[in-house]
């Protein structure tokens, strides 16, 4: 069906006002368009959507099946319209677990003060890309490589790995570090969409520990608190999500993990540089 958008803003606004004449001067075109619109939208439809009355219009019953749905479409388009009209002034930057850890709130408040000319906005999206593959961020922060060509990245730092028990936990409670081969003693949680630990983690040495899946920091946490097993992760997770009941501990022998920017190929977005420095000064910093 080749209907367009302003078929059904006209259709929604005489069925909504009563009349084509009232719908008219809310539109700002004259009568005879909104009669012309509303008889190109039924030759469409292939139904009549408003019948004419003696105080003005209303919608046949097909008119008030459409007339729901129409609502949803200008609304989903509005929204759209407001995307394109404000996406230049806006850099979205994409997390799945943990923007910066503890240079986040730092990053927020030294944006504004740098030479761009576009608000800085935190999205969390738990995907691979954090939501840069969905479309819901212009940039993400991703701390496991990105296996696809489509994407660009470059690494802004390095952070610790932690591992994340129960604080009641009498046997770790004390320790100041941990070792891989400690953990392999225990029931460990992963996010395998988008977090950072893997059976990889534990090559090489003679015990592979149990795993249980999350579907997300907060089920992780969760889990933990919980007693289901541990979990290990990047150091901005316990800034990000310090939470009681869970104890955060470096691994002693775990590799630090790359925190890197991530962008689409063929589309870099208006503040990419200013955002690669400045949050590679402050991994430089800390």
């Amino acid at each position: 069906m080749d209907w367009n958008l302003r078929e059904l803003r006209v259709f929604v606004t005489a069925a909504e006002t009563g009349s084509f004449t009232d719908a008219a001067a809310e539109l700002f075109i004259s009568q005879a368009a909104v009669s012309r619109t509303i008889a190109a939208f039924e030759r469409t439809v292939g139904e009549r959507v408003l019948r004419r009355i003696p105080r003005g219009c209303e919608p046949t019953h097909t008119g008030r099946l459409l007339l729901p749905h129409a609502r949803r479409v200008l609304a989903e388009a509005d929204r759209f319209s407001d995307f394109l009209r404000d996406r230049h002034g806006v850099l979205r930057l994409g997390y799945a677990w943990a923007a910066l850890g503890r240079h986040t709130a730092r990053l927020q408040r030294e944006w504004a003060t740098r030479a761009v000319d576009s608000d800085l906005e935190l999205i969390r999206h738990n995907s691979p890309t954090a939501g840069l593959a969905e479309g819901r961020c212009d940039v993400a922060v991703v701390r496991r490589p990105l296996d696809d060509a489509r994407f660009d990245s470059v690494v802004i730092g390095l952070e610790r790995r932690l591992v994340a028990f129960a604080s009641d936990d009498s046997h770790w409670a004390r320790r100041r570090q941990l070792s891989l081969s400690e953990l392999a003693e225990r029931t460990v949680i992963i996010d395998p969409r988008a977090g950072t630990t893997t059976e990889a983690l534990w090559a090489g040495l003679d015990r592979m520990p149990r795993f249980i899946e999350s579907t997300d920091v907060d089920s992780w946490l969760d889990a933990i608190i919980a007693g289901r097993g541990i979990g290990t992760t990047a150091e901005a997770t316990a800034h990000h999500h310090a939470r009681p009941g869970v104890t955060y501990r470096p691994v002693k022998d775990g590799p630090r993990i790359p925190v890197r920017l991530a962008w689409w190929r063929d589309q870099q977005p208006r503040g990419l540089g200013e955002l690669i420095d400045a949050a590679t000064a402050l991994y430089a910093d800390g």
